[in-house]
C-alpha cells in the first residue's frame, strides 16, 4: 500500500487483560531512505495536542482482570522485543532512526510514552509491549481461498476484491469482542481457549452457515449493488449489514436478549440524500433500539456506522484533527479506509501515522466450528505492525462505534457534539434530539453535567489547505 509501512513484532501472547490507559508506550520511526526527517511535523504535534483533551476512560468493573498479572507477560514480551535479534528484525538497530515519544491510541485505549529522556530507545518500554498486545489480540479477517462457491456464482475466493467486506468484517468483530468478552480482553496460547471467543470466530467463517460470512454480506447487500467479483464503497457496505443484523434478528426469535446488539447508520438529512455531515439523531436511534428489541427494552447495545466521503480526490486536511481525534473516544471501533481502491481496518494512530489491519493477504479457508476449543486461530490475527500516513486516506471511508449501554452512548455523544463544536463549522457529524430540532443538540445538559463525563478542553483547528511551513516535512515513515 503506498504510504505504508510495517514491522514484524512477537506474536507470543497470553489471556492478561491491560488496563484502559497504560504507563507508557512507543513505537520508532523510521523513513523510507536515509534522508528520513527525524522530527515530528507540525500537524502532527497539533493531532497529538487534540488527543490530550479526551480523559481515559474505565472498563466496566465486570470486565477487568487483575492487572497484577499484566507483569509476567509484559517483562516477556519486553525480554523478546529488546532481544538482539527481534531487534535486527524489527531495523531498531539501523542508523539514522529517531523513536517517538508521542502517545498511541489505539480503539479508546492510551498507549503512555516514556518521559525518561535517558531511555534512547522507548520502544523498550513495557507500556510499547501492551500497545503490541493489544494490537496483536485484535481480530484479523483477510482474503480467503478454497470455500463454497458463493451463491449462483463461480467464486471460491475474494482475492483482489473483498477487501472492503473483510475490513468490515474486522470491525463488527471487534465489536462483537467488546460486547462479549470486554474491550481488556487479550488472545490466549497458552491457556484454552474463550469458548465466546470461538463462537466469534465461527460467526465470520466463509460459508452460509455462519451469520456473518461474506456468502451472507453479498446476500444482504444485493440492492446495494454487491456481487461476488465487484467493489464497494463504505456507505453501501455499512447500509449492508444493517439490513444483514435485521434479517438475522428475524431469523433467531429465540435468542436471549442479553445477546443482541443492534446497528445503526448514521446519515445526514432524508437519509443522507440532500448531503451534509451525518446526524446522530437520539430520538431515531433510541426508537431503533426498541423496534431491534421487539419492544421488550428501551435501550440496546449498538454498534453506530457513518460514512462519510472527506474530501473530492483527496482527503481535505481540515479533517485530519477530527477523524484522529475519534481514536481517543472510549467507544471506538476504528475507520474502514486506506488509499484509493485499498480498504484496510484502520484501528490506531500515534502522530499522524494510523496503524491498521491488512486482509490483502489470502489465506486457505479454516472451518473453526462452534465448539472446537482447540481450532487454529493463527491466521486471525497479526504479529506485524502496518500503518499508513492519515493524510494519504481516501476520502470516502467510515467510522464506527460501539456503546455498551445507554450511559456509555450518553458519555458518546457528550464527546461528539464537543468535538463538533469545535471543528469551525466543518464537523465530521452533529448530535440532535430529534429530526425536528433546528439545531445541535446540548447533550451535556442532558445528563446533567456528571462528573463522569468531563468535556474537552481546547482544540485548534487546522485551516483548510496545506499547514503553513510544512509542504513537505511529513515525508518520514513511522516503522
Amino acid at each position: 500500500m503506498k504510504g505504508s509501512s510495517e514491522r514484524i513484532v512477537s506474536s507470543k501472547h497470553s489471556s492478561i487483560d491491560s488496563p484502559r490507559t497504560v504507563a507508557t508506550s512507543t513505537s520508532s520511526e523510521a523513513g523510507p531512505s536515509s534522508h528520513s526527517i527525524h522530527k515530528t511535523s507540525v500537524w502532527s504535534g497539533f493531532l497529538v495536542s487534540a488527543f490530550a483533551i479526551f480523559n481515559s476512560y474505565s472498563e466496566p468493573r465486570g470486565n477487568k482482570v487483575s492487572s497484577t498479572k499484566n507483569l509476567g507477560w509484559t517483562t516477556a514480551l519486553k525480554r523478546v522485543v529488546n532481544s538482539g535479534s527481534m531487534r535486527r528484525i524489527l531495523g531498531l538497530n539501523k542508523p539514522g532512526i529517531s523513536s517517538s515519544r508521542s502517545d498511541i491510541w489505539l480503539l479508546g485505549t492510551c498507549y503512555k510514552v516514556t518521559d525518561d529522556d535517558s531511555i534512547t530507545d522507548p520502544s523498550q518500554s513495557e507500556g510499547f509491549a501492551s500497545f503490541v498486545e493489544d494490537f496483536s489480540s485484535r481480530i484479523l479477517i483477510t482474503y480467503r481461498k478454497g470455500f463454497a462457491p458463493i451463491g449462483d456464482s463461480k467464486y471460491t475466493s475474494d482475492a483482489s476484491w473483498g477487501c472492503m467486506l473483510r475490513s468490515s468484517q474486522m470491525l463488527v468483530a471487534q465489536a462483537l469482542l467488546c460486547h462479549q468478552l470486554g474491550r481488556s480482553w487479550r488472545k490466549t496460547v497458552d491457556q484454552p481457549m474463550d469458548q465466546k471467543y470461538i463462537k466469534l470466530l465461527h460467526m465470520f467463517g466463509d460459508s452460509e452457515l455462519s451469520a456473518y460470512s461474506i456468502h451472507n454480506l453479498l446476500e444482504a447487500g444485493k440492492n446495494y449493488g454487491l456481487s461476488p467479483g465487484s467493489w464497494v464503497g463504505p456507505y453501501a457496505m455499512c447500509r449492508t449489514w444493517e439490513t444483514l443484523y435485521r434479517s438475522k434478528k428475524h431469523d433467531t426469535p429465540d435468542e436471549d436478549l442479553s445477546s443482541v446488539i443492534a446497528i445503526y447508520v448514521v446519515s445526514g438529512d432524508e437519509d443522507g440524500e440532500r448531503g451534509g455531515a451525518p446526524v446522530i439523531c437520539i430520538d431515531d436511534i433510541t426508537t431503533h433500539c426498541v423496534e431491534c428489541s421487539k419492544g421488550q427494552v428501551n435501550w440496546l447495545p449498538i454498534i453506530l456506522l457513518v460514512p462519510l466521503v472527506l474530501g473530492l480526490d483527496k482527503l481535505n486536511t481540515r479533517y485530519l484533527p477530527l477523524l484522529g481525534a475519534t481514536f481517543c473516544f472510549p467507544q471506538s471501533l476504528g475507520i474502514l479506509g486506506g488509499s484509493p481502491g485499498a480498504s484496510t481496518y484502520i484501528i490506531g494512530l500515534q502522530d499522524d501515522n494510523a496503524f491498521y489491519l491488512d486482509p490483502h493477504e489470502v489465506q486457505q479457508v479454516v472451518d473453526i466450528t462452534r465448539d472446537n476449543l482447540e481450532a487454529d486461530t493463527a491466521s486471525y490475527h497479526s504479529n506485524i505492525l502496518r500503518h499508513i500516513r492519515l493524510d494519504s486516506l481516501d476520502p470516502s471511508l467510515a467510522i464506527g462505534f460501539y456503546c455498551r449501554d445507554k450511559s456509555d452512548f450518553d458519555d458518546f455523544c457528550v464527546r461528539a457534539s464537543e468535538l463538533a463544536n469545535r471543528s469551525n463549522g466543518a464537523p465530521l457529524f452533529t448530535v440532535t434530539q430529534s429530526r425536528k430540532s433546528s439545531y445541535p443538540s446540548r447533550h451535556n445538559d442532558n445528563i446533567n453535567n456528571n462528573a463522569e463525563f468531563p468535556l474537552p478542553g481546547s482544540y485548534d483547528m487546522v485551516p483548510e489547505g496545506e499547514p503553513e511551513g510544512c509542504a513537505h516535512e511529513d515525508d518520514w515513515q513511522l516503522l
